[in-house]
């Protein structure tokens, strides 16, 4: 039996639970991990790959990197992890970046392209399960998003279903903090992760997360709160 230590024990531990709350997998599922060459997706890729050693549920994993053409391409170094940890990969070159102008491309404009693409790989390679490396932060974000710039009470479902069943979006990193991927993302050493988004600085995500980190200050547990309000609605207090 494979023993985990330190920061990856308490990710793997978190990963673990979110499955179980969520029933993400199953006997003889074949998930499609989408891999962006940044800290969330490698560790999401790291962790159920070591998770196949010790876990009763057996399942297949493929790693997918969606290549959309960035100057700053991915794609070699990453072939070279996938094939340092043994697990199968597939890259897609997507050619959308070329139809638009770099400095027009927004958040919505690359993750659906990424996203479409992502779909199309899975179904091609017969997965019936797409893992995204979406975390705790990312979800509290998402919440807050949809309520300041959306008008809904909305968040980011650790797990979906997708075209009748088809596909199934799961998100095992739903329980894990960024701090805690950043940490170990360094203990891991993975291949070099400079981000390359045009829009970093600049996006609404960005600013949620100034504003998060700004009231961390005086609620440590800000995130957490937010995470769990989504299922404490009280419905005789709503409109």
């Amino acid at each position: 039996m494979a023993v985990l230590q330190g920061t990856e024990f308490y990710i793997s531990k978190r990963v673990g639970k979110a499955i179980m709350d969520y029933q993400m997998l199953g006997a003889a599922d074949k998930v499609a991990v989408g891999v962006s060459g940044g800290k969330d997706s490698l560790t999401l890729l790291h962790i159920l790959n070591d998770r196949r050693l010790f876990v009763p549920i057996k399942y297949d994993l493929l790693a997918v990197h969606i290549d959309l053409g960035y100057p700053r391409s991915y794609a070699k170094k990453l072939e070279k992890y996938f094939k340092k940890i043994k697990v199968p990969y597939h890259i897609e070159k997507v050619v959308a970046l070329k139809k638009i102008d770099n400095k027009d491309t927004t958040c919505f404009w690359c993750s659906w392209n990424r996203r479409k693409a992502l779909f199309e790989m899975a179904y091609r390679f017969g997965c019936n399960k797409v893992a995204l490396g979406h975390h705790k932060d990312d979800i509290v974000e998402t919440i807050l998003l949809n309520l300041f710039f959306h008008g809904e009470i909305s968040a980011m479902s650790p797990k979906q279903e997708l075209f009748e069943g088809k596909i199934t979006i799961i998100r095992p990193l739903a329980y894990v903090e960024e701090e805690m991927i950043v940490k170990f993302a360094k203990e891991a050493r993975f291949p070099d992760q400079r981000y390359t988004c045009p829009n970093s600085l600049t996006s609404n995500r960005t600013k949620i997360s100034k504003i998060i980190k700004e009231l961390e200050r005086v609620c440590p547990e800000i995130k957490t709160n937010i995470f769990r309000s989504i299922k404490r609605i009280k419905e005789n207090y709503l409109l």
